[in-house]
């Protein structure tokens, strides 16, 4: 309709407000569908044109200003009202019975009751209102400052542009909240499992490439810096929390969410663990029928007060769990296997499978380890497989369906040659694993200039260039990296001039380097990050590093016979003595340790969990600095073990082992 006045505009604009939001309220929150989608869309065109007639009545909650703005050239930073913590993650009824515990310790005594809900795998978002609309949205980025990205959240129709006003009876039970001025909520983005596969099956249709998981879709969609993408995806949301005054229960806040307008999380309030265990269970039961990715639990203290009491712990609040579903399987039946050489020459075996969509995402291959793994499993190409996701992560056969056998499986073959350079293969006495003794090998080649390029910090090389570089004849060791020519790189297709020149400037930079990161570097079989630092706490130099022998070597703590006995055939191999005067010719300068106050020399500390003023990388390097050695496990040769929030098995296994605990003002106190 064309209003003939802007009074008579402005009541018809806000009587179409009402309406439509009353509609969206029901559909999305109550799930009642009172007008088709037709009818609503005639009342929201009609909306629109009064808006286009009188443009000064456009507000931003108004149903029409979803979709709009000109794409960002950034996002701009927010910081959060209140830090966006994560939670701590267990896997087991024995470890949800333990995180019982320690609150109950903390607390002095036992939580009333839990407010159990499902934990949807998708975005966290940070929704700010003020007097009932929208002025930003965020996400958590490091917990403390996040990017807004209100453009795209005010694209979601599940999210309220204004909240819904409350009835006098509502306000009335509800008095005891304050829900006037600013206040935040906080919720998950995701992607419903319909929306998902519809919008897949529409891109193969147009030989788009298909999304991996709706997870990746929530979090790409809304950082997209063009709102009009996110605006074309099926993007839902559910609201899990809200920070007002005098809310006394975390269901209480559930209740008000859903008042205010947003779907929430299917919820339960419970007591005693073997209920909430029966929960669980049946949850991992129903996973498949509810609409949307889940991955696990919420279970969080009811109690808002008690909440509060229990506190924090790094970035973890002590009231509240995510008890995570066991790792999905799925069937899927062997292609072929794949053998992959890596820097040290090991072939490692992947097995290629028929896609299958496992915990979030789709799956293609995976790894067999070893021949010994293979004989293990008995496996065979064109076997059905049963395959798992360790930690939701890794993928991973398990079980081989022999009973599936129909007579056209094949052995795999254990390759008695290199699959890439055709070297013969060696497997040593008392190993698992078979390598290429090629030492310029193709694949041995591209995967050392990679390690010892991410050692050294070179930035700006990929797999592709080394390969690219390898093939044209600029690279044949790690210091042929120090030998590049800006003006040869730049006769490369895909390179130009400055490119080129930015990239050899970059690596010109990185001619010095500290001594456990050169050792490092080398790539020596059995050495890694925290055996390269002991090994420079240990010696001055790398040429002190050469002449030791196998009991120099053996007698360093956390150096066992295997990795001394590696070090040593490294130093005295072609190879090595080849490299390190190389890096001479090339100018690279390798940093003697800095010497400091050895407050923690001959103690041996594990690093756990998420630290809350420095990362565990900072922390180890705090450690080595003072004397220090980090070791990536507990054992009885640990002195210390330093706890940050989720800190899982390292904990317990320090606990068992009747190993010091240390907080993180604790260790900090110590240097």
């Amino acid at each position: 309709m064309i209003a003939k006045s802007k009074e008579e505009a402005v009541k018809r604009i806000t009587k179409l407000r009402e309406v439509i939001d009353h509609y969206r309220y029901l559909y999305h929150v109550k799930d009642q569908v009172e007008i088709s989608d037709s009818a609503l869309d005639s009342l929201k065109h009609e909306l629109y044109t009064l808006e286009q007639q009188f443009p000064e009545l456009i507000t931003a909650d108004s149903p029409t200003q979803r979709v709009g703005g000109a794409p960002l050239a950034k996002f701009e930073k927010v910081k959060h009202r209140h830090r966006m913590l994560s939670m701590e993650d267990v896997f087991s009824r024995e470890e949800f019975s333990d995180w019982m515990e320690r609150i109950e310790k903390v607390g002095g005594k036992k939580a009333e009751d839990f407010y159990l809900m499902t934990k949807i795998d998708g975005l966290a978002i940070s929704l700010i209102y003020k007097d009932g609309v929208l002025i930003t949205a965020a996400t958590r980025g490091d917990g403390r400052i996040g990017e807004n990205v209100t453009q795209n959240v005010k694209t979601i129709e599940s999210i309220p542009l204004r909240l819904r006003k409350l009835e006098p009876a509502e306000l009335t039970k509800y008095s005891h909240i304050n829900l006037k001025g600013t206040f935040e909520v906080r919720g998950e983005i995701h992607m419903g499992k319909r929306e998902f596969k519809k919008m897949n099956a529409k891109r193969k249709k147009l030989g788009e490439t298909l999304f991996a998981n709706p997870r990746n879709i929530s979090a790409g969609s809304i950082r997209q810096l063009d709102p009009k993408i996110a605006a074309s995806r099926p993007l839902d949301f559910r609201a899990w929390h809200l920070d007002v005054i005098g809310q006394k229960t975390h269901e209480e806040s559930m209740e008000i969410l859903q008042l205010l307008g947003f779907k929430t999380a299917p919820g339960k309030v419970l007591r005693e663990l073997n209920e909430i265990e029966d929960y669980m269970n049946q949850m991992i039961t129903d996973r498949d029928q509810i609409p949307y990715w889940i991955d696990g639990l919420v279970v969080r203290v009811n109690s808002h007060q008690y909440f509060s009491d229990l506190g924090v712990v790094g970035k973890t609040p002590r009231g509240i769990v995510a008890w995570k579903f066991p790792p999905e399987e799925a069937v899927t039946r062997v292609l072929e296997v794949n053998w992959f050489v890596g820097r040290t020459g090991k072939l490692t075996p992947v097995a290629i499978v028929e896609p299958v969509f496992l915990a979030g995402t789709t799956v293609q291959n995976a790894t067999l380890h070893n021949p010994d793994e293979i004989a293990r499993l008995g496996i065979k190409i064109n076997d059905t497989v049963i395959i798992t996701k360790a930690g939701d992560i890794i993928p991973k056969i398990i079980t081989v369906l022999t009973e599936m056998r129909q007579g056209d499986e094949e052995k795999i073959i254990i390759p008695v040659n290199c699959p890439v350079c055709g070297t013969e293969t060696e497997r040593k006495p008392n190993v698992v694993d078979i390598f290429c003794q090629n030492p310029v090998c193709f694949s041995k080649e591209r995967a050392q200039i990679l390690y010892a390029a991410r050692a050294f910090e070179i930035d700006g090389l990929g797999g592709k260039t080394v390969e690219r570089f390898i093939n044209e004849g600029f690279l044949t060791s790690p210091a042929d990296l120090f030998r590049l020519d800006p003006n040869e790189i730049a006769q490369i297709e895909g390179f130009g001039k400055v490119s080129a020149r930015k990239l050899v400037e970059e690596i010109a930079t990185k001619k010095e380097i500290g001594l456990a990161e050169f050792i490092q570097s080398l790539g020596i079989p059995n050495v890694g990050e925290e055996t390269s630092y002991t090994l420079a706490n240990k010696f001055s130099s790398i040429e002190a590093l050469q002449l030791a022998d196998l009991q120099d070597l053996i007698a360093i703590q956390d150096v066992g016979e295997v990795v001394a006995r590696s070090i040593v055939d490294y130093f005295v191999s072609d190879y090595a003595m080849h490299l390190l005067e190389e890096y001479k010719v090339v100018g690279v300068k390798i940093l003697k340790p800095e010497k400091t106050a050895q407050k923690l020399a001959n103690l041996t500390f594990v690093v756990t969990g998420s630290l809350e003023s420095i990362s565990r990388d900072e922390a180890k390097e705090l450690i080595r600095k003072a004397g220090g050695a980090v070791s990536g496990s507990v054992s009885k040769k640990t002195d210390y073990v330093v706890v940050g929030a989720s800190a899982g098995s390292k904990l317990k296994k320090a606990e068992e082992l009747n190993i010091k605990t240390l907080s993180e003002t604790e260790f900090l106190s110590m240097l």
